[in-house]
């Protein structure tokens, strides 16, 4: 034994029932929209989802993620970023 993790699967999986229902959770690939100075960017990640209210539950390295990209889309540092379209605000 190397003194690593014996079950991999066991650290990835943060909440084994859903902290708000109580409800069963699933890894699943989602979209989140992150929103910064007028603009929108769209990052598909992995987060433990509950099946019966939706609860969305992300990894800290998910978080930390998001909080870079909010920063950039602030902070104009997008030119590694793909446009994939125009967002509109209908009044």
């Amino acid at each position: 034994m190397d003194g690593g993790l014996e079950n991999e699967e066991e650290v990835m999986k943060l909440f084994e029932k859903c902290p708000i229902c109580g409800g069963e959770v699933v890894e699943k690939e989602v979209e989140k929209l992150l929103k910064g100075n007028g603009n929108t960017a769209v990052m598909k990640v992995k987060a433990d989802v509950c099946l019966h209210c939706g609860e969305r539950l992300y990894s800290p390295e998910v978080i930390a993620k998001f909080e870079d990209v909010r920063k950039r889309l602030r902070e104009g540092k997008i030119n590694d970023f793909i446009e994939i379209g125009k967002s509109y605000q209908v009044a």
